[in-house]
């Protein structure tokens, strides 16, 4: 009964392989005789030329007085710049909200009273008001404008070398948590 299966199923097998596959090798080389890929050639190579290094007479980038100033209030280490703050003045006015970052600093609200603008920020669970010319944050921060959705304010700031220079930095009016404003 083996032989039997055996022998039919080879028989079978030789009935689907008939040879009739002139068509589909026509077909193939039809087909993949444009099938060459277009690759385009590598670039030349230029050949490796040497810069000569002369440090002579240049800034010393690794001297500690350009990393990081030396006085208490880094005012020796630099030029100073056009942008100096008055250290002592800061002494005197000892305003509360110099005392804390101006990221910490959040405007929560508005008021215009005899026609000048105040803004009022919340920090450390205090309000307190503003008016421009107050000075706020750690970086002599002075209020320069205020408006009924922002605070902007000129910041004095200095780089590692010693210069001061200015930044403008804005406190945004924070909406109410849990509101669709």
């Amino acid at each position: 009964m083996k032989r039997i299966m055996l022998i039919a199923l080879c028989a079978l097998l030789g009935a689907c392989s008939d040879g009739d596959q002139e068509e589909l090798t026509q077909w193939m080389t039809e087909n993949s005789a444009n099938l060459r890929g277009n690759i385009p050639p590598l670039p030349q190579v230029k050949p490796y030329e040497p810069v000569p290094y002369e440090a002579e007479g240049s800034l010393d980038p690794f001297k500690s007085t350009k990393l990081e100033p030396e006085s208490k209030y880094k005012q020796v280490a630099g030029k100073g710049g056009d942008f100096q703050p008055d250290f002592e003045a800061r002494e005197l006015r000892n305003s509360f909200l110099e005392k804390y970052p101006i990221e910490s600093l959040k405007m929560i609200g508005y008021l215009n009273v005899n026609n000048k603008p105040l803004g009022v920020i919340l920090v450390d669970g205090k309000i307190k008001q503003v008016k421009v010319g107050d000075y706020i944050g750690l970086d002599f921060g002075a209020v320069t404008k205020i408006t009924d959705k922002e605070i902007e304010v000129r910041e004095l700031i200095q780089d590692s070398a010693g210069d001061w220079s200015e930044r403008s930095s804005s406190l945004y009016l924070q909406s109410k948590e849990g509101s669709n404003k």
